[in-house]
């Protein structure tokens, strides 16, 4: 298994199909243009490569907050229906938290879908708690 960080359009834009997998409504321009503003605002990637195949990848973003100071947020975090339960998504973490050490941050941090229990689980045996509720509104305009 191979890791590789991802910071540009033209390495994401290639895993599509997997990340459509958390968001089955996602089309390819929603993906693209999110993307392109994303990049800018300290968005990364890693990727899981069995040989040329994504079988499992992470977003992530680096910022600071007054309650936690520098941190470092896990965003779609996603293992191929076929590769789960082998370690991919442990092999995913380690990453995350290797680079948080590395970078210096003082946190990671990151959502989850209420009724994601599998991820739940994932997030728990990895060291996380539920610290509160992420609150979403979703307004007329379609933001």
């Amino acid at each position: 298994m191979e890791l590789r960080k991802l910071t540009f359009l033209e390495e994401m834009l290639p895993h599509f199909a997997l990340v459509k997998q958390l968001t089955a409504s996602l089309t390819m321009e929603e993906y693209r243009q999110w993307l392109m503003a994303m990049i800018p605002n300290n968005y990364a990637m890693v990727t899981a490569l069995d040989g040329e195949a994504c079988v499992g990848l992470s977003g992530y973003w680096i910022g600071h907050k007054l309650y936690c100071g520098k941190y470092l947020e896990i965003d779609n975090f996603v293992v191929a229906e076929g590769s789960r339960s082998i370690g991919v998504g442990s092999q995913l973490m380690n990453w995350m938290e290797n680079e948080a050490r590395r970078q210096g941050y003082s946190r990671i941090m990151l959502d989850a879908y209420v009724e994601n229990f599998n991820a739940h689980r994932f997030y728990y045996r990895h060291g996380f708690h539920a610290r509160g509720l992420h609150y979403l509104k979703h307004l007329a305009s379609g933001t």
